[in-house]
């Protein structure tokens, strides 16, 4: 089962009450629907603006991103950091890489962002805590194991978020492994007591969870 989360013209309404991010976003958005082949799951203009007033809110200057993809979510965050803030992205897709690299050297928050290569949860094993956000968009079959590995990183205080929780629906009637790690993911979470915790219904879906 597939279900439109958000209509058509309701994510158009909600885009023009939105700030309008700088002009290398829409190219990005452009450069991904042409040389990609699953250009959908870029973060979007209202999720992107979401994660950088987020990352602003939380006073964040520490960020870690599992799912570089073509690097828009990552620039977005960038830009709510302040000027010695850090974000560090990891990634798998070298086609991906090649336009994310491209973009963070043409826009100055991208001196903000470190790109990792390779396995996230064998990236995860070097890393040093702690962050003060922390978001996961890659493999849906992962999401559990990055949330065990991830939480650890972050503060106290510090906020986790995950995105396609909802899964275009299908969390309602799970099929494919896929959709069943989505809905373990959630289960985890909810179930959590270390973690403040909302699932929310924007676009396809995102969880935030607040470390106590």
């Amino acid at each position: 089962m597939t279900i439109t989360l958000v209509p058509d013209a309701i994510e158009k309404y909600a885009q023009a009450h939105t700030e309008v991010p700088a002009p290398l976003f829409e190219e990005l958005r452009q450069t991904t629907q042409e040389r990609m082949s699953a250009p959908q799951m870029q973060v979007g203009r209202l999720e992107g603006t979401f994660l950088r007033l987020l990352v602003r809110m939380a006073n964040a200057r520490r960020v870690l991103e599992i799912g570089t993809f073509t690097g828009y979510s990552a620039l977005m965050m960038a830009e709510g950091l302040p000027e010695d803030g850090e974000l560090i992205t990891c990634d798998v897709d070298p086609k991906a890489e090649a336009i994310a690299r491209d973009f963070f050297a043409r826009s100055p928050p991208g001196k903000k962002i470190s790109l990792r290569m390779g396995p996230a949860l064998e990236t995860l094993k070097t890393l040093q805590g702690p962050f003060d956000l922390a978001f996961i968009d890659a493999d849906k079959e992962n999401y559990s194991h990055y949330y065990d590995a991830v939480l650890p990183l972050l503060r106290p205080g510090g906020l986790l978020v995950a995105d396609n929780t909802l899964w275009s629906g299908r969390v309602l009637e799970p099929k494919s492994e896929s959709d069943r790690a989505i809905v373990a993911f959630n289960d985890k979470v909810a179930a959590d007591p270390r973690v403040e915790k909302v699932l929310l219904t924007i676009r396809d879906g995102m969880m935030l969870a607040l470390k106590r």
